[in-house]
C-alpha cells in the first residue's frame, strides 16, 4: 500500500539558475497539497512555467531546488530527508522530460546495476536477461537494445520507451511521470500507455503524470485531474475536467491570477 503525501510544499531555485543573471532566490512552488493513494492515477495540468516539472524534481530530490517549507512524505516516511538514492529505494521513481545521456554504459548495465542499487542484491543473471528481454519487447524494443549506451543517439520515442522499460523493472511504488508523451508520435504514445498501464495495473501503485494535452489521457484515463497555475493547484476534478482544458484552455485560471 503506497501514498504519498504533499502538505503546503515550498520551493524556491536561484533565480541566476532560471534567467541566467538574477541574483536572490525565485519562489516556484507556493503551497502544494496533494496525497496520492494506492491504486490512484492523478494527472497535473497546467501552462508552461506553472512550476509542474519543479513538483515532479522536487519529490525526487533535485539538488537545484531549496525545499523551503512543507513536508512529502511516502507511506508516512519523511522523503525531504532522504538523499535522492534513498528516495529511490523507498518507492519513488521519476520519468524525466529530457532523459540525459550516459555514453559508455550500455542500457543492460544501466538497468542491472539499479536493480541492484534498490534491491540490496544483484538480480540472477539468467533470469535478470529474461525479464529485460521481456520489457523490451512490450515495449518495440529489440533485444540489442540493451547493449547501446543510454540514451546516446536515442530517438524520443526510444528515450521514453527506455524509461518505461525501468519502470517495468524496477518496479518502484510510486511513478512520478514528467511528460512522457513529449516528443511521441501516436504508435510510440500508444505503446508508452500500455507500459503505464501494466504498472499501474499492479497492487499498491501509484502514478503522477504531468503533462500539457489530453493526448496521452485518451490513453491513461487518471483518478483525478489537477489544473497546475503559479506554482499551485488550482483546481481538481475527476477526467471531465481534463476535457474541459482541452475546449477552454487555462485563461480563465491566469486571469484570476491564481
Amino acid at each position: 500500500m503506497a501514498t504519498l503525501e504533499i502538505k503546503d510544499l515550498h520551493v524556491s531555485v536561484n533565480a541566476s539558475d532560471e534567467d541566467g543573471g538574477t541574483d536572490g532566490t525565485k519562489e516556484i512552488l507556493k503551497g502544494v497539497d496533494l496525497v496520492i493513494r494506492d491504486g490512484e492515477t492523478h494527472a497535473i495540468m497546467g501552462p508552461n512555467g506553472s512550476g509542474k516539472s519543479t513538483l515532479a524534481y522536487s519529490i525526487a530530490g533535485h539538488p537545484k531546488y531549496d525545499v523551503t517549507g512543507g513536508t512529502v512524505t511516502l507511506d508516512g516516511q519523511d522523503v525531504l530527508a532522504m538523499s535522492v538514492d534513498e528516495r529511490a529505494r523507498a518507492g519513488v521513481f521519476l520519468a524525466m522530460q529530457y532523459p540525459v545521456e550516459v555514453p559508455g554504459v550500455s542500457v543492460a548495465n544501466f538497468l542491472r546495476t539499479a536493480k541492484t542499487a534498490m534491491d540490496g542484491e544483484a538480480p540472477k543473471l539468467r533470469t535478470w536477461v529474461k525479464d529485460v528481454n521481456a520489457a523490451l519487447e512490450q515495449l518495440n524494443l529489440d533485444a540489442t537494445f540493451s547493449q547501446r549506451s543510454v540514451n546516446e543517439g536515442f530517438s524520443g520515442g526510444e528515450k521514453k520507451r527506455h524509461e518505461i522499460a525501468q519502470l517495468e523493472l524496477l518496479d518502484p511504488k510510486v511513478a512520478v511521470l514528467d511528460e512522457t508523451d513529449s516528443g511521441l508520435d501516436i504508435d510510440a504514445l500508444k505503446v508508452v500507455a500500455d507500459g503505464v498501464n501494466r504498472f499501474r495495473a499492479r497492487e499498491g501503485k501509484g502514478v503522477l503524470l504531468i503533462t500539457h494535452y489530453t493526448r496521452i489521457l485518451r490513453y491513461i484515463e487518471p483518478d483525478f485531474v489537477h489544473v497546475f497555475v503559479n506554482g499551485r493547484i488550482a483546481e481538481q476534478g475527476g477526467p471531465e475536467l481534463a476535457d474541459q482544458l482541452e475546449a477552454e484552455g487555462y485563461d480563465k485560471y491566469l486571469k484570476a491570477g491564481v
